[in-house]
């Protein structure tokens, strides 16, 4: 009796687990959905003073069917500030997205901004990278002079 209990139980736990496997299909793609084409996907500051002006600006098109509906941009830190366009982009329409990096922080940088919106690709990613030169060291006058 216990064999047939338990194999009773046993076969019920499988079938109800069975059953809990819900096959997903994958969202089919919306041929006439917004579409980003930016002129460049990665902005490269280069070489930069200390406390330079960090604004550059993201040009991008929309090149497909329906309005481009930007929902969100978010920079990799806090150092890293986008904004975007709160208006919805037609079709055949430009637009920027500006970025404004903290030029106030010496060294080597990269970073990203991701955007979420209505278009094909969901989530974008864009980056930008660059050098912030140190501040020239001062000369101190009541230092000796080097020899030559």
């Amino acid at each position: 009796m216990k064999k047939a209990i338990l194999s009773i139980g046993l076969f019920v736990c499988v079938a109800i687990g069975a059953n809990a496997q819900e096959t997903t299909t994958p969202n089919p793609v919306n041929p006439n959905a917004a579409k980003f084409k930016f002129e460049s996907e990665v902005i490269d500051y280069g070489t930069i003073e200390h406390n330079a002006n960090g604004d550059r600006e993201f040009k991008f098109t929309n090149v497909g069917k329906e309005p481009l509906i930007i929902t969100s941009a978010v920079g990799s830190c806090g150092c890293t500030t986008p904004d975007y366009p709160k208006e919805p982009i037609k079709p055949g329409a430009s637009a920027v997205i500006k970025v404004h990096y903290a030029t106030d922080r010496v060294g080597q940088f990269e970073k990203t901004v991701t955007i979420t919106s209505n278009a094909d690709t969901p989530s974008k990613v864009l980056k930008i990278k660059g050098v912030v030169k140190p501040d020239p060291t001062p000369v101190d006058p009541a230092a000796p002079a080097e020899k030559k």
